[in-house]
């Protein structure tokens, strides 16, 4: 998890880096190894860096190519940038680095804004075309990984959280009326491109933005689920559906260990995160660790799962972390789990789950879950 940053002029003035770097340094927390910023006459980049493919400072960001004439600015992690460098070194580029934040520049520079097609995983981006004096805007298919908008009379600013634009200023930050009944509505969700404030906007998933110099821009939706049935699968029963969630789980398992640190499980004793050990194992991933919580019990109510969470340890033969917290620790969390939050959550979790990331956080950086089931 990293995060990025930037402000876009169109009134000829240069960009504020005061305020670019306001917002950078308000995303510490989601990226601490490392920070940079890159400046054109036009538009200024940000990002704070958390090291997980390439350790090396090439992997650095904002990452610039002059002989390409871009440069990037990307939150996220593209699973199949392997295949990808290989297929763009076929094409004839080189590679400075082994980071996937490089392939994306050099899709960019193959494809051009059809590079997203190219990409699997979870991404924002923000990436300067120099020769062509523009900026572009893209976001994962789901929109996994965030991007927050708020523009003004003669300047566009992104980042990866809305306390990040708010720390730059001259926001409003009244309460748009359609997003707080989204909000209402729909359990603590408001989906792009609105948030609660009428100032920040969200850039929708599966989207391209392409913002010219003079101000001009466009949109484009670059994928959509059909939500049809393959005629394919028509003649399917029990048992091949059965196989094809194996497979599509393992397929999502194996992809997710794309990265130079090593990959721990949010492991609670439930189906979900069960199924992730046992399918990493199967994969080969050895000396995995696992982190489950417990609280105090209450009464007749046991308040940790470690009974489950230690059977499936044990199976697999995990680094097992138990982690105990006591009821004194969840009030004191309450602010922190809240000044985490890029927009309000309404889930009853959300302390619990932000007291455990806190924990792992110091044993690994990179984490599987069974949390979005």
């Amino acid at each position: 998890m990293c995060g990025i940053s930037g402000e876009v002029r169109f009134d000829g003035r240069p960009p504020d880096a005061a305020a670019v770097t306001r917002m950078t340094e308000a995303m510490r927390s989601r990226g601490p190894d490392d920070e940079g910023l890159y400046a054109d006459d036009w538009v200024l980049l940000g990002h704070r860096r958390l090291t997980i493919i390439d350790l090396s400072d090439a992997g650095g960001q904002p990452m610039v190519r002059d002989d390409l004439g871009l440069a990037l600015v990307f939150n996220g992690c593209i699973y199949n940038y392997p295949q990808l460098r290989e297929e763009l070194r076929n094409a004839g580029y080189s590679f400075g680095s082994t980071s996937d934040t490089e392939v994306i520049l050099v899709a960019y520079a193959h494809w051009g804004e059809r590079f997203v097609d190219h990409l699997v995983g979870m991404f924002a981006i923000g990436l300067v075309d120099r020769p062509r004096r523009r900026l572009v805007l893209a976001r994962d298919r789901l929109g996994i990984k965030p991007l927050y908008l708020a523009e003004a009379p003669g300047r566009l600013r992104f980042a990866s959280t809305l306390p990040a634009l708010l720390r730059a200023g001259d926001v409003d930050t009244g309460i748009d009326p359609v997003g707080l009944h989204h909000y209402l509505s729909w359990h603590s969700i408001v989906p792009a491109p609105r948030t609660v404030l009428r100032g920040v906007r969200k850039l929708p998933p599966a989207t391209v933005r392409v913002i010219e110099a003079d101000g001009r821009s466009r949109e484009q939706v670059y994928w959509q689920p059909d939500y049809v049935r393959e005629p394919s699968d028509a003649g399917m029963d029990a048992a091949d559906w059965r196989a094809a969630i194996s497979d599509a789980l393992r397929t999502a398992v194996r992809r997710r260990l794309v990265a130079d640190v090593p990959v721990g499980v949010l492991l609670s004793g439930g189906l979900d995160s069960s199924l992730i050990v046992a399918l990493l194992a199967e994969a080969g991933q050895e000396h995995l660790r696992t982190f489950s919580i417990g609280f105090d019990s209450r009464g007749d109510e046991s308040g940790d799962e470690f009974h489950y969470s230690d059977l499936v340890a044990r199976a697999y033969d995990t680094d097992h972390h138990r982690i105990r917290l006591a009821d004194d620790d969840l009030t004191p969390a309450v602010r922190g789990a809240v000044l985490a939050m890029t927009e309000p959550m309404g889930s009853h979790d959300v302390v619990a789950f932000h007291l455990l990331s806190e924990q792992v956080a110091r044993h690994v950086k990179v984490a599987q879950s069974g949390q979005g089931a």
